[in-house]
């Protein structure tokens, strides 16, 4: 007897769309990865530690010297105190931080609530762990969370909610005021909030990134996720990190060291030059990728998708009712078999298959190759 929880699971849709776009060799808008390496100087130091050595386990919990720079980095940019030595753990990648803070914090019987659309890992981890998925759906446009929507599902089994922001793949950077929402849900409640800010230097317009644990009360209850492969274009490096009280972080670290149990240390190295030294080029990266943003929302907008306000992360949402009568997952397999670009159906991260009618854009690519998916979609539909 397999596990329900896996073995009930769809092929994944980044896999089926991604597979698609190579038979019918499509621009991929669809997977969010960016077409070009992060800083030289990164990848100088990691491959020096790999040649050097030693190559031999690193602590579980991560090596000092990254976990120092976590830590250097999150009071350099939002004043927040964390321990390194027992308040920052290094994990493979921002999944498995997730993973380890989802088996860490709620077990069988809890309720973790999620906020839908939701990122596609998140939900089967959750469920794996033996607990039950509370979900806040975000209705578009506008994609807010609200008071209502949060009461509505948080109860006396809620142990843990997990948020994601900036929010992938609705493109939120969550204000001040909805932050201030949800620290108000749990306030004088036991529930712990999984704060996954991997895209946290990718917010555009010049709004701020407001970690959670900033508001009052917060810190003591959040656990804060970070991750080097979006702060530096390495998304194959696949190290992240933990934040948080040391009694919560201490059960992640736990929780770590039975899934991955440690990270390479030579990108570890690379990942602690990057935040000590390199963190110029996540603003410059943050330039580009805002003007690529505005020029892809404003050729769909052109085309006839309803553009949705895209706030941060890699990804704009946008609907297609104007244009096809068709689901969005139909839509898509058209556009790769017959216009050469690859979308992915925003539906795929909702439970419910609804609301069917959106499209995400991954724009974390050259901007000649997002000009190019639009010239070919410009085309496409004037054939219509």
């Amino acid at each position: 007897m397999t596990n329900p929880v896996f073995s009930s699971l769809p092929t994944s849709i980044f896999q089926h769309i991604t597979m698609l776009a190579l038979k019918h060799d499509a621009l991929n808008l669809g997977q969010g990865f960016p077409d070009e390496d992060g800083p030289l100087s990164l990848r100088q130091v990691a491959a020096k530690q790999l040649l050097d050595g030693p190559n031999q386990y690193p602590p579980s919990k991560g090596s000092a010297v990254l976990r120092q720079a976590v830590a250097a980095h999150a009071a350099r940019f939002y004043g927040l105190s964390y321990d390194p030595e027992d308040e920052v753990v290094i994990t493979s990648g921002g999944t498995e931080a997730v993973t380890a803070a989802l088996m860490a914090m709620a077990g069988a019987g809890d309720e973790v609530v999620m906020i839908e659309p939701t990122y596609d890992s998140y939900r089967p981890m959750a469920e794996a762990a033996g607990a039950v998925v509370k979900s806040v759906k975000l209705e578009p446009p506008g994609w807010r969370l609200t008071e209502d929507a949060l009461r509505a599902v948080v109860g006396p089994k809620t142990r843990a909610i997990l948020i994601n922001s900036p929010h992938n793949p609705a493109g939120r950077a969550f204000s001040r005021e909805e932050l201030e929402v949800l620290a108000k849900v749990v306030s004088g409640t036991d529930i712990v909030v999984i704060c996954d800010e991997v895209y946290e230097h990718l917010v555009y317009d010049e709004r701020p990134h407001v970690p959670l644990a900033t508001l009052a009360g917060m810190r003591g209850r959040v656990l804060k996720i970070g991750s080097a492969g979006k702060i530096f274009s390495l998304t194959g490096w696949k190290v992240g990190w933990v934040m948080g009280p040391r009694e919560l972080v201490s059960v992640v670290t736990k929780a770590h060291q039975f899934l991955t149990f440690t990270t390479s240390p030579a990108l570890q190295l690379g990942v602690a030059h990057g935040l000590t030294h390199e963190m110029d080029f996540p603003i410059q990266t943050t330039r580009r990728l805002q003007k690529n943003r505005d020029i892809l929302a404003a050729g769909l907008t052109k085309l006839g998708f309803a553009v949705q306000p895209c706030e941060g992360t890699y990804f704009l949402t946008a609907g297609i009712s104007k244009l096809t009568n068709e689901k969005d997952f139909a839509f898509c397999e058209r556009l790769i078999r017959e216009a050469g670009v690859a979308l992915i159906p925003l539906s795929a991260f909702f439970k419910s298959g609804t609301p069917d009618s959106y499209v995400r854009f991954a724009f974390c690519k050259q901007q000649a190759l997002i000009e190019q998916s639009l010239d070919r979609l410009e085309k496409y539909f004037a054939k219509q």
